[in-house]
Formats: structure tokens, C-alpha cells, sequence
């Protein structure tokens, strides 16, 4: 069964590149007592993700967080931080997109939102999607069907949301 609108986020850690390195981060810590914007995306340098999905929210971060009150917007995946902070760098999403490495996939799967991408060579992976959270609980949900689709869980779906 798949996390729904309603339902508080099971607990979790997360990587997090830190000034120092790699540094390991709570949900709490994370989404306790805040609006949160979580997205998750199949793979960094992935092409629906590095040219529409973190995009999106980059170029609308600005106005997600004025709208909705939103404290931070954050982007997971199932990659291990140093890949999660070279795309955040290379994609001009390090001052308005929070990385969360869910390096084991881990995360995904307590979601229900794990997704077997092995016979493309890519492992297990996370679905694409987009959540508002508030105080760790799912207000708004867009997941998309499939890996390449890109509908639902648009940064401008969110920001409708509001």
C-alpha cells in the first residue's frame, strides 16, 4: 500500500551533503513543524529529470515557497549523495532545492513508491512524485504512472495545489 494524502511520512534518514561531507539528516529534523515541498526522481542526469522535472522547480521555487508558505522545497532519489549534490551543482539547484540521498532506496520503498528499473540497467529506483507536507503529513500527492511521464507531479501542479 502506497503512502496517501492523509498519511503522516514513516521516519527516515536521509544523506545530505554537508560543508563538511556527508552528513546524515532525520525526517523529523527535516519536516517536523514545517510546509515542506518533497519531489523524488527516478535518477539524477536522467533526462526527464535533469531537463523538466528539477527545472521546474527551480525556476518556481521562488513563488512554491511564497504561496504556500513553504519552508523548503527538497528532491530525493535513489543515488548516493555525491551524485545527488554534482546534479544539484550542475543543474543550478544548490541554493533553492534540498538533496536528499535515499542511497538504498530505502525511503522509496516505505512509501511504497519503489520501482524496479533492472531491465534498463538501472536498479531499483524511487517513482516520480510530488508531495506537500505539513508537519510530515501528505497534503497534496501527484505520482506518475511511469518513469518517463512527467503530468502529475510537476512543480506547477504543486504550486496549484496551493
Amino acid at each position: 500500500m502506497s503512502i496517501q494524502v492523509g498519511d503522516r511520512l514513516p521516519e527516515a534518514t536521509f544523506t545530505v551533503m554537508g560543508k563538511d561531507g556527508p552528513e546524515q539528516v532525520s525526517s523529523d529534523a527535516l519536516f517536523k513543524g514545517k510546509r515542506v515541498v518533497l519531489f523524488a526522481v527516478p535518477g539524477a542526469f536522467t533526462p526527464t529529470c535533469s531537463e523538466q522535472h528539477l527545472p521546474g522547480f527551480v525556476g518556481l521555487a521562488d513563488e512554491i515557497k511564497a504561496k504556500g508558505n513553504v519552508a523548503t522545497i527538497a528532491c530525493t532519489a535513489v543515488n548516493d549523495v555525491f551524485v545527488l549534490n554534482a546534479w544539484a551543482k550542475t543543474r543550478g539547484a544548490e541554493d533553492s532545492i534540498t538533496m536528499l540521498a535515499d542511497g538504498n532506496g530505502d525511503f522509496a520503498k516505505s512509501l511504497g513508491f519503489d520501482l524496479d528499473l533492472s531491465k534498463f540497467g538501472l536498479g531499483k529506483r524511487s517513482q516520480r512524485y510530488a508531495m506537500v507536507l505539513d508537519d510530515g503529513v501528505v497534503q497534496y500527492l501527484g505520482v506518475e504512472d511511469s518513469p518517463p511521464e512527467h503530468i502529475k507531479a510537476t512543480a506547477e501542479k504543486v504550486l496549484a495545489s496551493f
